[in-house]
């Protein structure tokens, strides 16, 4: 007995069928476990027992797991007999490499081609529903426009017109007109026989509003349009029903379309949550689900517990006009505006049941005969994709090692550079293009290291100049001093880092006042320099007195002709005597190309008299409350380029409400498309808000300045002055 048991034991090991591991014995232990349990369970349930019933859950259990077991040992079994042998495993590797991402592919391709099928199915509808927006919104604004001119013209809103054209044109026979004036209804007009009270106007309605609503738990194309007529407020409602007529000019020649009017609320979702959400279907398959983004965040369309039923149900599925010619359903939400509120967290869905012969006439219906031409092309392109990717597979084998290597190459040199060391180099070894990745990269970080230590250089040159800046600054008028009779402004906003740009209030009694503006040629820190020079020359001349010019004696051999032998005291100093030992000083001082346009007044606040002498700067302008304006052009040449320059001198007289106006030619000058800024436009401002604090009035002219430059970078110094007679 026992030799006939280890006979039959060695038969069933040869053939394979006895367990050997450890699990296989486990698994064939559980199946007859399973076995024994079933048999058990259906005796007891002949014999009508209760034990049976509770057998049933072991039984189950049992075998799910016998299942797992025995899938996961036939898995091991047929990868140990395929993988033996090299040749097997080249294969299975070739299958991973080459077939499965292919399979994977045309899977994504078909599933791309489906959803974009649907997507256009949907937007075809949606279009439509658009257009006949649009074209709403067209004629009511035309209707509102043509009743207006009517009023106007002391006739009142007529129906006999709007029924006419409901007879007339097919698109007004569903349409509900209705016109308010002053927000008293006026007219009311319906389709015939269908009688309709007229909406209440909501208070967020504005003109030009052209939206699907919600009213009633009905929907509807609404368009409103609000026109001033006689000092009052005209407005035109146009309404019509998105109903089943209306759905089913859009299902014409595409499919079956489903309207769902209500049931769906947008539901906002984190974004670490799983956007799940019930699908909008009908019996002949399931629906795609809809979300809405917006700012605020990303919104779902929630139906609830139940399904929302369907409103509207339009138009039939075609039927297929070839063999491949497959059904496709989608659903797309449309943006609902309820009515009462305005709000859009009710939207409606549309769903779209057509055939991809109807998308493929309608997305190459245009095209009449070439289509097929497109059609064979887009196949024979996607054969060509096909060759090309069996191609890359097998020649990628062949490249994998070399790239692999070029890139763990790159891997390794990027972790120096992470380090901050960028004196690491990558060994180049070959002369193909990954050997050039290695030099571009070999010459990348050569560059770096070039690029921080000119960094380094250009930011302590920029905390020089940011110094400068603040230097800079102080020289302008912190706290200007105001006369009783007059007050000022200054403003001026560099181009780049310093100004070249200068303007400066002096209060030289306690009833007369220095007004300065200038601007130096060139820009950066040569004209910064030049401007400090003429910042501390006029301020010290016109406290401390002006040296007398004379003609025998001269200055540094330059026969200047001027004299230190006697002075002009501060309160006796006149613009065009200081102009003129500005002029000399920066004759001698710098180069012939660097010169100054510089306008200098004194103000005497109880004669309001202005006395001044412009260098070559662009006239100031004194702008009366009448709008009259006078230019303050008396004077000479630019200061520093010519050794000997008189100037001239003139008054003004300044009356209470009188706008001085000084600037530079960066505020004049900017130009665009449409030309310069211009003086005219400068004027116009200031005119326009001439009784503002004069600060008010510098902001908006800079920020006039600044929309007419754009984008573009501010091409010079900005400096405006403002003086007003008070």
């Amino acid at each position: 007995m026992l030799s006939r048991y280890r006979y039959y034991r060695l038969r069933l090991s040869e053939a394979g069928l006895l367990p050997k591991s450890r699990l296989a014995q486990v698994a064939w232990y559980l199946l007859g476990l399973a076995v024994f349990l079933f048999a058990l369970q259906r005796i007891l349930a002949h014999f009508h027992s209760s034990y049976g019933s509770s057998l049933g859950g072991w039984v189950i259990f049992l075998s799910l797991l016998v299942i797992g077991l025995f899938g996961f040992l036939g898995f091991r079994w047929v990868k140990a007999k395929m993988l033996w042998r090299l040749r097997n495993r080249l294969i299975v590797t070739w299958m991973f490499v080459g077939v499965i991402p292919v399979v994977l592919l045309v899977a994504l391709t078909v599933g791309s081609l489906y959803l974009f099928a649907g997507q256009f199915a949907t937007f075809i509808v949606t279009t439509q529903l658009n257009s006949e927006l649009r074209e709403l919104e067209a004629a009511n604004s035309a209707l509102a426009h043509e009743l207006a001119a009517r009023m106007e013209r002391g006739a009142g809103p007529e129906t006999p017109a709007i029924e006419s054209l409901r007879q007339t044109n097919k698109s007004w026979s569903d349409r509900h007109v209705y016109v308010w004036l002053n927000g008293k209804l006026i007219l009311s007009s319906s389709p015939r026989g269908i009688l309709s009270k007229a909406p209440l106007l909501p208070s967020y309605l504005k003109s030009g509003f052209s939206e699907v609503v919600r009213h009633d738990r009905k929907l509807s194309l609404r368009a409103a349009e609000t026109i001033p007529v006689g000092g009052g407020e005209l407005t035109v409602l146009s309404s019509e029903p998105l109903d089943s007529n209306l759905l089913h000019d859009f299902a014409a020649g595409l499919g079956e379309i489903t309207l769902y009017a209500s049931g769906l609320t947008l539901r906002k979702v984190g974004q670490d949550e799983i956007l799940e959400s019930e699908n909008i279907h009908k019996t002949t398959g399931p629906q795609p689900p809809v979300t809405a983004n917006n700012p605020q965040g990303i919104y779902l369309l929630d139906t609830g517990k139940d399904l929302p039923a369907p409103t509207i149900t339009t138009g039939t599925i075609p039927d297929p006009a070839r063999a491949m010619d497959k059904q496709v359903s989608f659903a797309t939400a449309v943006k609902v505006v309820d009515w009462d509120t305005g709000e859009h967290n009710s939207p409606a869905a549309i769903s779209v049941q057509t055939r991809l012969s109807k998308l493929y006439d309608s997305l190459f219906g245009a095209l009449g005969e070439f289509a097929p031409a497109i059609e064979y092309s887009l196949f024979i392109v996607a054969i060509v994709f096909a060759l090309i990717e069996l191609v890359a597979l097998l020649v990628g084998y062949r490249l994998t090692r070399s790239v692999t290597g070029a890139v763990a190459q790159l891997y390794k040199a990027t972790q120096h550079i992470n380090r901050g060391d960028f004196s690491h180099r990558i060994p180049v070894r070959s002369s193909d293009q990954l050997a050039a990745l290695a030099n571009s990269f070999n010459s990348m970080t050569a560059s770096l290291e070039q690029l921080i230590r000119e960094q380094k250089e250009k930011q302590r040159l920029e905390n020089e100049l940011v110094i400068a800046q603040e230097v800079q600054a102080q020289l302008f008028p912190r706290q200007i001093a105001q006369l009783p009779s007059l007050e000022v402004y200054g403003f001026c906003r560099p181009a780049r880092t310093v100004s070249g740009d200068y303007y400066d209030f002096l209060k030289l009694d306690s009833d007369r006042l220095l007004l300065a503006v200038g601007d130096i040629s060139g820009k950066g820190i040569s004209a910064a320099l030049l401007m400090a020079t003429i910042h501390s020359a006029v301020r010290a001349y016109s406290l401390e007195g002006i040296p007398m010019l004379r003609e025998p004696v001269t200055v540094g051999g330059h026969g200047s002709g001027m004299s230190l032998g006697s002075s002009l005291q501060g309160a006796e100093v006149s613009p065009g005597t200081l102009l003129s030992l500005l002029n000399h000083q920066l004759y001698e001082s710098t180069p012939m190309e660097k010169y100054a346009t510089l306008f200098l007044a004194i103000y005497e606040g109880d004669q309001r008299r202005l006395t001044y002498s412009n260098g070559g700067h662009l006239p100031p302008i004194i702008l009366s409350e009448q709008g009259s304006l006078r230019k303050l052009d008396q004077g000479g040449t630019v200061v520093g380029m010519f050794e000997r320059v008189n100037y001239d001198e003139a008054s003004a007289q300044l009356r209470r409400g009188d706008i001085f106006i000084a600037y530079s030619d960066g505020v004049t000058e900017p130009e665009n498309e449409f030309g310069e800024f211009g003086e005219d436009r400068l004027i116009d401002i200031v005119q326009e808000n001439r009784d503002l604090p004069l600060d008010r009035i510098t902001e908006i002219v800079t920020a006039a300045v600044d929309d007419w430059i754009g984008d573009h970078e501010q091409p010079d110094d900005v400096t405006l002055v403002l003086a007003r007679a008070r």
